[in-house]
């Protein structure tokens, strides 16, 4: 059992406290209660701290596997999980696929059902006395708030902003192999006390989205039917209680997939081991099985036909990478004689390689192989691949591209301030 400190917070459903034995972190303990209207409905939901833990936690897993920067830490226990400590920003980000609720009593005129694309991002400052009302980008920018000594400013509520519609696209993916339509989405970020970094915090549970299953509202599994409800009775809680475990059973298969698939990297000779490791090494930081295996279309055209239909033969989708200097024949031959994707990833030579390349690029009608030079970008195409059916690997793709953009706006901002 975990050491409990002082109590950092206490929210409508859960209590933050302080753990001496683990600096820097805290627990996140959520309650058995559920609240509508800033508070003005409450009950109490017996196991509806369990089901919430539960929902959380799995939904942090998924983003901070697929690379998102989150306060999550692990789960501690049914109702309980670990996070790291941080200084929230009073801010409600929320994330729109589909207009309903609260839109479109603000913006009369737009029909329930209207769709953004892209989604719609909207924000509200945390004051529960004024309804938590709506903010820009720039009152947000103007109160320069400050926390944990990192002040809000314009490149911190673009990566917020930038954040939250990447974290929306990801659960909107995952939820699609459920046939469930993720309607809205609400989240908070903090400032990390150690690391001075912002990160998703809070939690993120069927308080937090709207989930239709199949697209139909009047199947709605999330807090709207506690919203809906014209006279809370037990029997309307038990309903309400029903479609919150109904979520929290579902949200667990968020973490896996049906989906298989595999890289099959054949390289012409072991001369060209250390170019191929490289794909083998990105492939791996997408979760994608990778195979190396050597043989030369120009010297055993048989044996490299064999070697392809054994990978055709049990049925697992495969994406074959073509690794050969000089004169590539693997991707061309290959690429002929499979319906399965090929790319050329040639590992060129510093003496002949402007003429070598032509070798790839050039070639006989009725074949598709591109060409890449980077065994990284190889692993890359084979995942785009994989990601249109795979929501995992998917979700990694999406968390690249924000930690990328991330990165430069950082970078940015840091080369701007050195320069003033």
């Amino acid at each position: 059992e975990l050491k409990l400190g002082k109590k950092v917070n206490e929210g409508k459903t859960k209590e933050v406290y302080e753990l001496p034995d683990i600096p820097g972190c805290v627990l996140m303990q959520s309650k058995d209660q559920i609240t509508a209207g800033n508070a003005a409905r409450k009950d109490r939901m017996e196991g509806k701290a369990a089901i919430s833990n539960t929902t959380t936690s799995c939904v942090f897993q998924l983003l901070q596997e697929a690379g998102i920067k989150t306060a999550f830490v692990r789960k501690q226990s049914d109702t309980a999980f670990i996070a790291a400590h941080c200084e929230m920003i009073p801010i409600e980000w929320v994330c729109r696929r589909i207009a309903t609720g609260s839109f479109l009593k603000r913006n009369p005129g737009v029909k329930e059902g209207y769709k953004f694309y892209p989604p719609k991002i909207e924000m509200f400052y945390k004051d529960d006395a004024n309804n938590d009302p709506q903010w820009s980008e720039e009152q947000l920018i103007e109160a320069k708030f400050s926390f944990a000594g990192l002040t809000i400013g314009k490149t911190e509520v673009d990566i917020m902003a930038r954040s939250t519609q990447a974290i929306f696209e990801i659960l909107e993916k995952s939820w699609q192999p459920q046939n469930c339509t993720l309607v809205d989405l609400k989240i908070e970020f903090g400032v990390n006390i150690l690391t001075k970094e912002i990160v998703l915090a809070d939690v993120i549970d069927n308080d937090s989205w709207r989930l239709w299953p199949s697209g139909d509202r009047s199947q709605q599994k999330d807090k709207q039917s506690y919203r809906d409800l014209k006279e809370v009775t037990p029997e309307a809680l038990q309903m309400v209680k029903r479609n919150f475990e109904w979520v929290a059973e579902r949200v667990e298969l968020l973490l896996k997939t049906k989906s298989q698939g595999r890289v099959v990297v054949l390289m012409g000779s072991t001369s060209d081991l250390g170019h191929c490791e490289k794909i083998k090494k990105a492939c791996a930081t997408f979760g994608i099985p990778c195979e190396l295996r050597v043989t030369s279309a120009h010297k055993g055209p048989d044996e490299t036909l064999r070697i392809k239909a054994e990978y055709e033969g049990d049925g697992i989708p495969t994406v074959f990478v073509a690794v050969a200097g000089r004169s590539n024949g693997l991707g061309p031959v290959m690429s002929g004689n499979t319906a399965y994707p090929v790319v050329n990833c040639p590992p060129l030579s510093s003496d002949w390689g402007a003429q070598d390349v032509w070798s790839s690029l050039r070639l006989p009608s009725g074949l598709g192989c591109p060409t890449t030079l980077s065994p990284e970008g190889a692993a890359q195409f084979a995942a785009q691949i994989f990601g249109l059916n795979n929501h995992l690997v998917w979700a990694k793709l999406r968390s690249n591209m924000l930690n990328t953009w991330i990165s430069l706006k950082q970078a940015d901002k840091k080369l701007r301030e050195c320069t003033l």
